[in-house]
């Protein structure tokens, strides 16, 4: 499991960094495609601070964010969670843990992982749409783009 979960983080890493790209090379400054983006963030940084069992971090999960500040965030939280990954080898323990509103749930790590990395994923495709929507134009986030780029098959 942990190479997979190690994939999946690279992965969400790489997808991304290529989409804070894209919106930095078109200039974007369209609200809600930046909170979403910043959602993202704020959610994989609030799930690994829960794991790691430390005080929530004081950001919003739904705010107005700037491209800047949404790349701060994306560039310091996706290193953590590889890094988390490659230094722990079980990932059945089960989490107790309040949600954003306070309703109490468990879980285990290891869905909290495929979780988040999905979370994440949903949010880029509706990023992408609303990209073309303004005109324009979404960056391939594909896994399968990613693991040719990784295998040398595609140049990133």
């Amino acid at each position: 499991m942990k190479n997979y979960f190690l994939k999946l983080y690279q992965y969400n890493q790489w997808a991304n960094q290529r989409v804070l790209g894209a919106l930095k090379k078109q200039a974007v400054t369209h609200e809600k495609i930046l909170s979403l983006l910043g959602h993202v963030a704020v959610a994989e940084r609030l799930w690994l601070y829960r794991i790691k069992n430390l005080p929530k971090p004081d950001l919003k999960l739904w705010a107005s964010y700037t491209l800047d500040e949404v790349t701060e965030m994306f560039s310091n939280t996706d290193q953590e969670w590889i890094d988390y990954v490659n230094t722990n080898e079980d990932f059945s323990r089960e989490l107790r843990y309040t949600n954003y509103t306070g309703d109490p749930f468990v879980n285990t790590i290891e869905n909290i992982i495929i979780h988040t990395a999905n979370h994440a994923t949903y949010h880029r495709a509706q990023v992408a749409l609303l990209l073309r929507q303004n005109g324009l134009e979404p960056v391939n986030t594909d896994f399968i783009t990613f693991d040719r780029i990784r295998l040398g098959q595609l140049k990133n």
